[in-house]
């Protein structure tokens, strides 16, 4: 897989296929705000504030205590 410039607009699930994780986990980060959304109908998530939630997770290091 190649790694793909963002689109506008991207459904739950399709984030949850970008995140690699379930779609209710999503959700879940929707609704604790930690992911924004718009409501267009159903709720979508702008490319920009994927790729800004993606950018400003946590990364753990080697070495770093868990």
């Amino acid at each position: 897989m190649s790694v793909q410039t963002y689109k506008p607009l991207y459904s739950a699930r399709e984030a949850a296929e970008i995140l690699l994780m379930n779609v209710n986990s999503v959700y879940e980060l929707m609704n604790t705000g930690k992911l924004p959304y718009l409501i267009l109908g159903k709720r979508k998530i702008r490319g920009t504030d994927l790729e800004h939630f993606i950018e400003s997770y946590p990364v753990e290091k080697a070495g770093d205590p868990a």
